[in-house]
């Protein structure tokens, strides 16, 4: 294949921009996505950029020839895998597909999925046949959402092809973008599997220290004091406790163990983190509630504010937060609870401006999620808006004045 390459990335999310943008520095690159407002405001913030169109006409991308899909790869309500956006994006490439095309997957899905699932349809709609008219590949995403610090081109690639050629040219296609280089997998289905294993270590890791956490609760000492003392041994893994939301960790196991038990094979270790991890939200209501009434609180009289309601830091990104879960809990008790969270854009019916500005006091806070601009906040800023005594629960462990930390 010639090294005029016209790629179409089909997705302009999270993953899909970095993507379009990189490569639009030294190909012809198409950035397309079926939401007219998205591809709106990407054409006005980035006119500049003329290598790239950004476009929700379908036809546009029928010059290409590599195809990368960066669509969102959720679960349904029972947690099994929806990959209906990944077939759309697929069936729509099929129509375009032409002789010597490449197609590259980035969404995170089980091992299997490329080939199992989605050449099937490439090949029906395409007319052509995988490995031999047309090729495809894997290249799992590794971007962290509100890190700034680590960006596309800063985080060593993972890459894999069909075949012994594709894999080169996919490998050598990512390494114009990445400085950091890339690694070229065996196989596709290893690529595959090494992206949900990232999110799955941590995942368990998480729900270890969840479980300690609890665990230490009911003996009163502290799991972050245990933390500080047990890393002083130089090979003691760093991982903390808290809520697991998002759409990597707390999604990409179900890829796997929908995998696993097709494959005749139950993953307990897997399963039980995923409970464990999604129980915390339950147990940090219940903490609260056994706190309010240790203090003479009523419940149904209380105001709590809550800090944070995006799934991680410095992210605006709402997708699968756990915040909501604790909101739900404590509202079941008959508590009015406000949130407060100066990184997201969109605000939901808690929503609440700057309280530390406003007047109105409040019976208990939950830190949920260690936003930089929370770090600032001190025991007299929380003092100015509580009732009474303060009532702090820092879930992230950011003040040292809290009344309990997870």
């Amino acid at each position: 294949m010639e090294q005029n390459y016209k790629i179409a990335i089909i997705g302009l999310g999270y993953v899909g921009l970095p993507l379009a943008l990189s490569f639009g520095k030294h190909y012809t690159t198409i950035g397309y996505d079926i939401n007219i407002d998205t591809v709106n405001h990407l054409n006005s913030k980035f006119n500049k950029e003329s290598s790239i169109l950004f476009t929700n006409n379908k036809n546009d991308i029928s010059i290409a020839n590599i195809y990368i899909v960066t669509v969102p790869t959720p679960v349904y309500d029972n947690n099994l895998p929806d990959l209906s956006f990944l077939e759309s994006a697929t069936k729509l490439i099929a129509n375009y597909l032409s002789e010597g095309d490449i197609v590259i997957y980035e969404s995170t899905v089980y091992p299997g999925v490329t080939e199992d699932v989605c050449v099937p349809i490439l090949e029906k709609y395409s007319n052509l046949k995988y490995n031999t008219n047309f090729y495809c590949g894997y290249s799992p995403e590794r971007i962290n959402p509100g890190d700034n610090s680590k960006k596309l081109e800063d985080i060593i690639k993972v890459t894999s092809g069909s075949n012994d050629k594709s894999a080169d040219i996919i490998d050598d296609l990512y390494n114009t973008i990445v400085l950091a280089g890339t690694y070229k997998a065996s196989s596709i289905k290893v690529a595959e599997a090494s992206k949900v294993v990232e999110n799955i270590q941590r995942d368990v890791n998480i729900a270890l220290m969840n479980e300690l956490s609890m665990m230490f609760d009911k003996m009163d000492i502290s799991l972050l004091e245990v933390i500080e003392s047990a890393k002083t041994k130089w090979n003691f893994l760093d991982f903390k406790p808290g809520l697991v939301g998002g759409h990597c960790i707390g999604i990409d196991p179900y890829y796997l163990i929908y995998k696993s038990k097709e494959s005749g094979y139950n993953p307990d270790l897997i399963n039980t983190s995923r409970g464990i991890n999604n129980y915390v939200p339950n147990f940090i209501v219940n903490k609260t509630k056994n706190i309010l009434l240790n203090n003479n609180k009523v419940l149904n009289t209380c105001n709590i504010l809550i800090l944070g309601y995006s799934f991680k830091e410095n992210c605006e990104d709402t997708r699968n937060t756990k915040v909501k879960d604790i909101v739900s809990g404590l509202e079941l008790l008959d508590c009015r609870v406000d949130v407060y969270d100066p990184v997201i854009k969109i605000n939901h019916n808690n929503s609440v401006l700057n309280p530390f500005k406003l007047s109105k006091k409040y019976d208990a806070f939950i830190v949920a999620v260690a936003h930089n601009e929370f770090l600032k906040y001190t025991l007299k800023d929380f003092n100015e808006i509580s009732k009474e005594n303060l009532v702090l629960l820092d879930i992230k462990g950011i003040y040292n004045f809290s009344t309990w930390t997870l």
